[in-house]
């Protein structure tokens, strides 16, 4: 620096003594200009490697870290807390008012469809049952009788008419009396498990009566609430990840049903999501994060949401370029999109293979010199 000074001075005092020849003082000038120049890039250069190898001079230096950016998948997703729902899930009662008699299963027993769980007592229905028999009984073998002779043009035509008559209503007076026999009889819908039994031998129970809870867990059903604002982005068919949080578990599948009508309580619809329980590790009433996707690109560059910063221009980064030899920090401006779990996708202002800054990028300004 000392020679530049002494340069400059120099120049002064030509510049201020009058005498001599003009044409020498201007080639004197300018041979010092050139002079000045080189050494303003040679005292450039030389703060530059001193940067880079002077402890004392560390401060001008920024460590930064890069991402390079790349072309992968891109998913926003709708998160909404939602609850597990057996398919099947009933809970029985008794179909006619009655005093249980017996109850032929316990909690945690597998039962098939149409199993007797439970009975009440039908002494009456069963004496109202032999009674009609017997009278069936008569009565088939009087139409047996009329029809033979019928067959045989003997007798009128009005008495095979009347014992066929007979014998058919009572036919029909045992069924119905059977089908109420029947309801005497607490039987299980479905093939599933007994969740609950919530009656006891002796007590009187009627179609109020909660008695047996039965749920079959090989299918279940995950159901969410989400605001109306989102009716127009989720349909039937579109990916879903459905998360457990009591469990640490996800499993994908998808969305099975959209509701279409507006609750005028809360204003949200309904979305269902179906899926089987072959594992049996789900259980009905557990809590679920449906986790559905509303928007999907194959294709796109993404970055941490803090990376990106906004200035009164707009959003902009800072990426790594090489200039004059140095590695500097570049200011670009970028547009961003959709954001999701912490990340933001660039749809515009990025190419692939650029630097990113992603660690050091706070206090940096564009030209700064920094290393990886």
């Amino acid at each position: 620096m000392k020679k530049v000074i002494i340069a400059i001075t120099a120049i002064g005092f030509l510049t201020a003594c009058g005498g001599g020849n003009s044409s020498k003082k201007v080639e004197e000038l300018e041979k010092l200009r050139k002079q000045q120049s080189e050494l303003n890039e040679k005292i450039k250069s030389l703060e530059a490697e001193i940067a880079l190898t002077d402890s004392t001079r560390k401060d001008k230096i920024k460590f930064v870290a890069a991402t390079d950016m790349s072309l992968k998948p891109f998913t926003h997703y709708i998160e909404v807390q939602a609850n597990v729902e057996g398919d099947e899930d009933v809970m029985l009662s008794a179909k006619t008012p009655g005093t249980v008699t017996s109850v032929n299963v316990k909690a945690g027993d597998h039962v098939t469809k149409g199993q007797v769980l439970a009975t009440l007592d039908d002494q009456i229905m069963q004496k109202a049952i032999a009674e009609v028999q017997n009278e069936l009984n008569l009565l088939t073998t009087l139409y047996n009788r009329q029809k033979n002779l019928w067959d045989q043009q003997i007798g009128s035509e009005v008495q095979y008419l009347e014992a066929k008559t007979r014998k058919e209503g009572a036919e029909k007076k045992l069924a119905s009396i059977q089908e109420q026999w029947d309801m005497t009889r607490i039987k299980a819908p479905f093939s599933g498990t007994v969740d609950n039994v919530m009656i006891k031998t002796g007590q009187l129970v009627s179609p109020q009566v909660p008695a047996i809870r039965v749920v079959n867990l090989e299918m279940l059903k995950v159901k969410g609430e989400l605001p109306e604002t989102y009716i127009g982005r989720v349909n039937k068919n579109d990916h879903v990840l459905v998360y457990f949080p009591d469990l640490g578990k996800e499993i994908t599948s998808k969305v099975y049903y959209s509701g279409n009508a507006i609750s005028n309580l809360n204003r949200t619809f309904n979305v269902e999501v179906r899926f089987g329980n072959k594992e049996n590790f789900l259980r009905p009433n557990m809590l679920a994060v449906l986790k559905i996707a509303d928007y999907n690109k194959d294709k796109a560059m993404s970055l941490p949401v803090n990376v990106v910063q906004k200035g009164l221009d707009g959003e902009y980064v800072f990426v790594v370029e090489n200039s004059g030899g140095k590695t500097v920090a570049k200011r670009k401006t970028v547009k961003s999109g959709m954001t999701y779990n912490g990340n933001v996708e660039i749809v515009d202002g990025l190419n692939e293979g650029d630097k990113v800054i992603t660690t050091g990028y706070h206090d940096l300004v564009e030209g700064d010199i920094i290393k990886l």
